[in-house]
């Protein structure tokens, strides 16, 4: 049966962005499936597999079509969360589609790839949102 995975986000400097997701949502590197080219990253829980971080020359898109949503339950939240990733080496990011009132803050990890931090309790129709890119 066909199930989907995980997400895998492309980067130039696999240590680096190790170090950063880790950090940013708590993951713990896999040993098991670890390479010059390749990092599994995984719940500190144990619950499996969280994200993948491919070695990718190829640079990041301004205008991703597909990109990761982290979530928070408040606008508090959201800004702690914001100034902390920030402080791990994530860089705000001029943003030229938020909407008037937007729910999310968008943000590039240290490779530039593109992410959003969404406070749910602002999010349309309680928490699902349309396309921001």
């Amino acid at each position: 049966m066909l199930r989907l995975g995980m997400p895998v986000v492309g980067v130039t400097d696999l240590p680096r962005a190790v170090a950063f997701w880790t950090a940013a949502l708590n993951l713990v590197d896999s040993p098991q499936w670890a390479s010059e080219t390749w990092r599994t990253l995984d719940h500190a829980d144990g619950s499996g597999r969280a994200l993948g971080l491919l070695r990718s020359d190829s640079p990041a898109e301004p205008h991703p079509r597909i990109h990761l949503d982290l979530f928070t339950d408040s606008a508090e939240e959201q800004q702690r969360e914001v100034r902390r990733l920030l402080g791990l080496g994530a860089q705000s990011v001029e943003w030229d589609l938020y909407p008037p009132e937007p729910d999310f803050v968008v943000l590039a990890d240290p490779d530039d790839n593109i992410f959003c931090v969404v406070d749910l309790s602002r999010a349309p129709s309680g928490g699902s949102r349309t396309a921001t890119t």
